[in-house]
């Protein structure tokens, strides 16, 4: 099998379990999935030879698989350059989804976007593995399951992605409770107890899911800006720089759509830090076409870079990516552990039977060795139940010992306690007898209060009536004011209308020296102001 076949295995399983009916699926609608590979793959015309390929007009998984193998992938060079092989994946799992994707999209609660379960998609076909499905007892009939432990790495690192913690212990009982996870159960777990959380925004699941992606489909393993020493001018520019296996790509932003060079990095490159000048931090990758300066702005980036470039330049080689050799490895890894369990399993085995047989010669040797000491055993038994029944009786003794000093020790605290209780009482009737003083106490100031009061309020009443009857006093005074500017009043217009007629001397000075003796007070007033008003026109008359 092509390595390209097998690679996508996976995702044209999906598309082929989309179509079938009781494992197997018309010829007619391979024909389009096989045409639309074919096209891809730039062979035209693959899908006819289905016509005659097997008598019947149905085919199994197996089947289609060895037509694909046979007349289609083989016609492809046996060994493809990565990035090639990489963009047939890519190409022909489209294909796939857009055949399988209304069966795979299928759920109640969707979290994830069409694209994002797409790359998920995609990255659990790179981990899964195709096995035949023995619960209904056909050989036919396969299901592609991943392994807990390779669901849990994509699952771990999509929550850092996410900044949320990852509890271990937690996904190991998941993923034991569960076993292998299909495609459905995948999903579901990842949507709704991983990424349920109302407070993660819908485009921070997308970054997340990219992230994800880079690293397990397009084997990105470090991305970040650097600081990039020019050819020609030899000045730090800052650049976008994508680490693959393969190669180094630096772009002019972090969008990734203006590439401005590839550096390619095999077994041959090595990095070096060299010595940095100010804020940047330098360290050289050597090719064997050049060597390139680099620089990052702390320390720790450094490191993290140089770390990230010799792991590159150490997985470079091979025809296949470097998250499905490291896959591989991880497979490998586990079938030794499994297979040295196994063997510790047997080594325990074989332990378990020579001491089972050790304890079979042993109990034989017991037994007789029992009858030999059954004599001697029945002896220290009755000498055992004397010793016994004598050590009742002295502990029956101590016990009646201890009950009569309890018993005289309650009696005690009894007493103390009947004391305590009458003085108590004593207290509290000494504390109701003090309360009913100052309840005495209080009513007779209550009384007295309310003894001032009422004195208070007859004296309110008292100066009341005084206020009413001044408040008459005021009003007959105010009366006779009144009255008396109303005199006044008249009195002036009185004299307004005699000063025509004393403006003649003579009668003037009669009118002054006449003076009656049986005038009121008030009337002597108007008339001494009468005789000044009356000297005052005599004068300006003689002027």
């Amino acid at each position: 099998m092509s390595t390209l076949l097998k690679n996508v295995t996976n995702c044209i399983w999906h598309a082929f379990d989309s179509l079938q009916n009781n494992d197997v699926v018309h010829k007619s609608k391979l024909k389009v999935l096989t045409a639309n590979i074919g096209t891809l793959l730039d062979l035209y015309g693959v899908e006819k030879g289905l016509d005659h390929f097997r008598s019947s007009q149905e085919l199994t998984f197996d089947e289609f698989r060895y037509y694909l193998q046979h007349e289609v992938f083989s016609s492809l060079p046996k060994t493809l350059n990565l990035p090639i092989a990489r963009d047939y994946e890519k190409k022909i799992s489209e294909v796939c989804w857009l055949v399988c994707r209304k069966t795979l999209l299928s759920r109640d609660k969707a979290v994830f976007n069409d694209d994002s379960v797409f790359k998920l998609f995609r990255i659990f076909c790179l981990l899964a593995d195709l096995v035949q499905d023995g619960d209904d007892g056909s050989s036919h009939h396969y299901v592609v399951v991943l392994q807990p432990s390779e669901a849990g790495i994509v699952t771990e690192q999509l929550v850092h992605c996410l900044g949320l913690r990852w509890d271990a212990a937690d996904w190991e009982a998941l993923g034991s409770s569960i076993g292998h996870f299909k495609w459905a159960a995948f999903l579901a777990v990842l949507e709704a107890k991983y990424c349920c959380d109302h407070q993660i925004h819908p485009e921070a699941l997308i970054e997340a899911v990219v992230e994800v992606y880079d690293v397990f489909i397009e084997d990105i393993i470090k991305k970040g800006y650097l600081y990039k020493r020019g050819y020609v001018l030899p000045t730090m520019r800052e650049y976008w720089c994508v680490l693959q296996p393969c190669a180094l790509t630096y772009y002019k932003s972090s969008a990734q759509k203006d590439q401005c060079g590839r550096i390619a990095i095999d077994e041959y490159c090595s990095v070096e830090s060299t010595a940095g000048d100010g804020k940047i931090q330098r360290f050289q990758l050597i090719t064997p076409e050049r060597t390139f300066e680099f620089g990052t702005q702390d320390h720790k980036s450094r490191l993290q870079w140089i770390s990230a470039l010799r792991q590159a330049a150490a997985v470079s080689g091979g025809s296949e990516g470097y998250q499905r050799r490291a896959r591989a490895c991880r497979r490998g890894a586990g079938a030794r552990r499994e297979r040295e369990a196994r063997e510790t399993k047997a080594r325990l085995q074989h332990e378990v039977r020579a001491r089972l047989a050790a304890e079979a010669q042993a109990q034989e040797l017991a037994e007789i060795s029992q009858k030999d000491n059954k004599k001697l055993e029945e002896l220290k038994h009755t000498q055992t139940e004397l010793e016994r029944l004598l050590q009742e009786e002295t502990q029956a003794k101590r016990d009646e010992e201890i009950v009569r000093s309890l018993q005289a020790r309650v009696l005690a605290e009894e007493w103390e306690r009947r004391e305590e209780l009458e003085r108590l009482q004593e207290e509290q009737n000494k504390m109701l007898e003090e309360e009913r003083l100052k309840r005495k106490e209080f009513e007779r100031l209550q009384a007295e209060k309310e003894a001032q009061f009422r004195e208070a309020e007859k004296r309110l009443k008292e100066l009341e009536l005084e206020k009413q009857k001044l408040d008459a006093e005021l009003k007959a005074a105010q009366e006779k004011i009144s009255k008396t500017e109303t005199n006044t009043q008249a009195l002036h217009v009185q004299l307004r209308d005699l000063t025509p007629l004393l403006k003649n001397g003579e009668r003037a000075r009669r009118a002054i020296s006449f003076v009656p003796t049986t005038k009121s007070s008030s009337d002597t007033l108007i008339d001494v102001r009468a005789i000044r008003h009356l000297k005052v026109i005599d004068d300006e008359d003689k002027l």
